[in-house]
């Protein structure tokens, strides 16, 4: 029996055309076949009298789309038509969101077949894949089918509209849509509430301090409390007065009384008044959805959201990843297998935890119709056997380790809180110690070394004792600078003491 099967792209194409028998012919159609009219030479003579063709929708009637054939799709339907004439059967392998089952209905609607028509659906391109789906195919599903037509439509009926006024404030050529205008109607309400914004100044010190017994380690300590009252800091402030807010029973530090205390510490002995250190353990990361994914290949490799997409959407046509328009975390027991065998043996048994984890959504409306973003397979393949290289390599790296840590151990740490007592001060020191890496051994949220993030996860403080003596380091430099209580934290280079504007 000859069969056709058709997907979206050429690329597809190539990586499905491996694992089918050899009677079956694939070919692309290269996204949409139909779309609304893009201009007023798309629209057919019959209806270019019509106003409502301008838009491409008739609102008058049920808010009907007028579909019609961009340039340069004739030939490439010509072609699917003869070899439609050649079958004996028609697989429809587009993409399984709303946007595949949209160009495979529309195949349909054009190219009218007379043979068998079959959905094959698969999250992966893998030989196993590839398989299930041809023994599981299923209709089109006309729910996703008209959930994209009305995405579309409401594209087209708020983008069409807003659009000029974009070309005339902005810039032309710009294109609004469902999302751009809400989003656009979130940066006027934040600008909005900077405008009302009132800075507020305050101060702060940081002192440098060592122990003659810890082998002159030097370590940072801040101002928490003088003369028996909480510093203030951004949180005791309102964001529309700059006044603080009412209730707070805290110290305001400015200038005048910062140089005050500062010459007050500076004669003071320094003693160690309590000492609290507490165990802890942080949990890996799920794995990757659309929105995380595009999140840390921002942050992590500089990639924008539609370039982040444009590499996952190749390394998925080449098999390498799983689909990677999703919104759940949640893994296959395949994908569990696969993942575990990579920490056993990149790892060790060690960092594998007593069963494996297992992820949901927090969102309601999470639709977790497919799994998250891994690498496909029943075994992943390591990074350096892919043969990619550049940004492609970073990204499924990215999703690799990513997919890895999410099957590891906990990171179990030890955090430490230490006062040192000053005159009528109180300054506080904090540490973290990291007692066994679990998953930071391949993971680093925002890091892009897992190995060299260990080390930054890291703060340790000297071997201290409750009423020990420190020594205060002479100030070197004494800066200062007003910041808004929105801004984080500055603090400015000095050897001994320093100023720290907040």
């Amino acid at each position: 029996m000859k069969a056709l099967v058709i997907v979206e792209s050429p690329t597809k194409a190539k990586t499905i055309r491996k694992y089918l028998p050899r009677d079956f012919m694939v070919e692309a159609s290269v996204g949409h076949i139909r779309d609304l009219p893009q201009s007023a030479a798309d629209i057919p003579k019959a209806l270019k009298d019509q106003e409502w063709t301008r838009v491409g929708v008739n609102v008058e009637k049920n808010f009907e789309p007028l579909y019609v054939i961009p340039k340069g799709k004739s030939k490439i339907i010509n072609d699917l038509k003869a070899k439609l004439k050649l079958a004996d059967i028609l697989y429809l392998a587009t993409d399984e969101d709303r946007e595949g089952e949209s160009i495979s209905w529309h195949l349909i609607e054009v190219l009218k077949p007379k043979i068998p028509v079959k959905r094959m659906v698969f999250h992966e391109i893998t030989k196993a894949a590839i398989e299930r789906a041809l023994k599981d195919c299923r209709d089109i599903d006309t729910h996703l089918v008209r959930a994209q037509e009305t995405r579309r439509i409401l594209d087209r009926l708020v983008g069409y509209t807003l659009s000029p006024l974009i070309w005339k404030k902005i810039a032309y050529g710009l294109s609004a849509g469902r999302v751009q205008s809400a989003a656009l109607k979130l940066v006027v309400e934040r600008e909005r509430e900077r405008i009302i914004f009132r800075k507020s100044v305050y101060w702060d010190l940081l002192a440098k301090l060592f122990s003659q017994s810890a082998s002159n380690e030097v370590f940072d300590a801040k101002l928490s409390q003088a003369h028996g009252k909480r510093i203030a800091s951004s949180k005791d402030f309102d964001e529309t007065t700059g006044n603080l807010l009412p209730g707070k029973d805290v110290l305001q530090l400015d200038e005048i009384s910062a140089n005050r205390l500062l010459k007050e510490v500076e004669k003071s002995p320094w003693k160690v008044l309590s000492i609290e250190e507490k165990p802890f353990s942080s949990k890996p990361s799920a794995p990757f959805i659309t929105s995380t994914l595009q999140q840390e290949a921002n942050r992590k490799l500089g990639l924008g959201s539609r370039e982040t997409m444009r590499l996952a959407q190749s390394l998925y046509e080449e098999g390498l990843i799983t689909y990677m328009r999703t919104d759940s975390p949640s893994l296959s027991q395949e994908a569990l297998r696969a993942a575990q065998l990579c920490v056993k043996q990149r790892f060790g048994a060690e960092y594998l935890p007593e069963g494996p984890r297992y992820y949901t959504s927090k969102d309601k409306a999470a639709q977790e119709a497919h799994e998250a973003i891994r690498p496909s397979g029943s075994e992943f393949t390591a990074p350096e056997k892919t043969g990619l290289s550049g940004k492609a390599y970073d990204l499924y790296e990215l999703i690799w380790m990513r997919t890895i840590a999410s099957q590891m151990k906990d990171a179990q740490k030890k955090s430490a809180s230490v006062k040192i007592e000053a005159g009528q001060a109180v300054f506080t020191a904090s540490g973290v110690q990291i007692l066994f890496p679990g998953f930071l051994r391949a993971y680093v949220e925002g890091s892009d070394d897992p190995e060299a993030a260990l080390q930054n996860q890291e703060r340790l403080l000297p071997d201290l004792k409750i009423g020990q003596m420190l020594n205060l380091k002479a100030p070197t430099t004494r800066r200062q600078r007003n910041f808004s209580s929105s801004l984080p934290r500055r603090e400015f280079s000095s050897q001994g003491t320093s100023w720290v504007c907040c």
